[in-house]
């Protein structure tokens, strides 16, 4: 006779414990606990039931391990192909996170239209759409894959035989959270759910070789919905990201055990789809306008992609005591340090000044690279001085006023000078460490902030 009893998740966390609890003591949310029915035989089971079982598996030496056979299945779509490491990997599996309407099951869609075409029989997997909607999403794609199945379905049991039936190279699960296993209690979306789908998944990449992907609903905090260990599943996971109310969409690598971590491809959200954007840097200096006071141009770096960004500031004089700062596209925090800088170190009034920063394009900046591109568009506005048309900006800025180097500053260079601009401040003490300067670029080294204020505006 099987016995019951309860135990209470935390659906954030993952914390389990008898009671139930308002509030999560592990992360502190609330109205987070969820009760699980545990059902468990009474019956003694025999002893060391595996004791005698042959073992599947044997230790190998490593130099008799052989890397053969590991061969990525190429895309078309080259932007999606870089931040997965050059291409998909057969058997792995990807969490695929963002916002919602960001563009996720868009873009899969795309992918699972150019894998059927190219290699071979490929599934999408359905719990929140019907496939008259796939439909009619692949008819303004202008998708045509003979070998592209559709099918809407939340139970893990029938969407493994779909599986065994039809023998995919590539699986779309859109999403984790609406699947479940019917032989546990829990409600869909729930911790243990999540974690018991998305590890039968796994043995199922592992063992057959096809490629599964999922797609991950995000929190408020903008994280992947349910407990950290979903991540650890997995081998990949993306983040698609974006102002909705910008045409460019970001898709970020923050784990993958096939290439590089934070490597990012760009795409323009248009009417036919997710469109791969080859020259992003390009794109978002398009619509810059010359000579208008507080804007700078930075060079960042997006994993190993340079990319330079025009950084917007507006300082306005206010009447209330407490200025306002107003930070798009940067750190908070990071701004109160700059604007502390300016005060102190580069004898700026801005006590009086509401200070408004942008970085155009939608783009979420997050490296101190772009210090120094930060704090000379805020001088510029605050002097109504415009900085030089032909000139880049590289540097961290430390709480005493001086310029520190920052990494990878030769690709930075090469990206700056392949779009004409003609001159780079970077601080002196990086100098040292540059190769060969890029042809046509002159580089400005400055030891301060206020030194490199100084040559970056234009008299008044």
């Amino acid at each position: 006779m099987a016995k019951k009893r309860s135990q209470y998740v935390c659906q954030s966390c993952g914390r389990i414990t008898a009671a139930y609890m308002g509030r999560c003591p592990q992360c502190g949310e609330f109205d987070t606990m969820v009760e699980e029915v545990i059902v468990a035989e009474t019956a003694v089971p025999a002893k060391n039931p595996r004791a005698h079982a042959s073992l599947s598996s044997k230790p190998q030496r490593l130099a008799d391990v052989t890397a053969d056979g590991f061969e990525r299945l190429s895309l078309p779509l080259s932007e999606f192909a870089r931040v997965l490491g050059g291409g998909i990997v057969p058997g792995s599996l990807v969490l695929v996170g963002g916002d919602p309407g960001i563009g996720k099951s868009t873009l899969l869609l795309e992918v699972a239209g150019m894998v059927a075409n190219q290699h071979g029989v490929t599934l999408y997997v359905s719990g929140e759409e019907s496939s008259r909607q796939i439909k009619m999403r692949a008819e303004r794609l202008q998708l045509t894959a003979h070998d592209l199945y559709l099918v809407t379905e939340t139970r893990m049991g029938a969407i493994m035989q779909h599986i065994g039936d039809l023998q995919p190279q590539m699986l779309i699960i859109d999403s984790i959270q609406t699947t479940y296993l019917e032989e546990m209690t829990s409600a869909a979306g729930s911790v243990s759910q999540v974690r018991e789908c998305a590890s039968r998944l796994q043995e199922l990449a592992k063992s057959q070789g096809v490629t599964v992907f999922l797609v991950g609903h995000v929190t408020k905090e903008g994280s992947i919905a349910g407990p950290r260990v979903l991540e650890h599943i997995v081998d990949t996971v993306l983040y698609l990201e974006g102002d909705p109310f910008h045409r460019y969409r970001l898709l970020r690598s923050v784990k993958n055990r096939f290439g590089a971590t934070s490597e990012v491809g760009v795409f323009e959200m248009a009417e036919r789809g997710m469109v791969e954007v080859p020259n992003p840097s390009e794109a978002f200096l398009a619509e810059r306008q010359v000579n208008a006071p507080g804007s700078a141009i930075a060079v960042t770096m997006e994993g190993t992609r340079p990319l330079l960004v025009e950084i917007q500031a507006l300082a306005s004089t206010t009447t209330f005591a407490n200025p306002r700062r107003t930070a798009n596209g940067i750190d908070y925090n990071r701004l109160l340090l700059l604007t502390a800088v300016l005060t102190r170190r580069v004898r700026l009034n801005l006590h009086d000044k509401d200070i408004f920063v942008n970085v155009i394009g939608g783009l979420q900046i997050d490296e101190p690279a772009a210090d120094l591109a930060v704090a000379v568009a805020i001088a510029s506005s605050v002097k109504d001085r415009p900085i030089h048309a032909d000139m880049a900006f590289v540097g961290e800025v430390g709480l005493s006023g001086e310029l520190r180097a920052v990494s990878q500053l030769d690709g930075r260079l090469k990206e700056a000078a392949k779009l004409g601009f003609k001159r780079c401040v970077v601080p002196q003490s990086a100098g040292r460490r540059l190769g060969d300067t890029p042809k046509g670029l002159a580089i400005i080294g400055c030891r301060t902030l206020a030194e490199a204020i100084e040559t970056a505006l234009l008299p008044a």
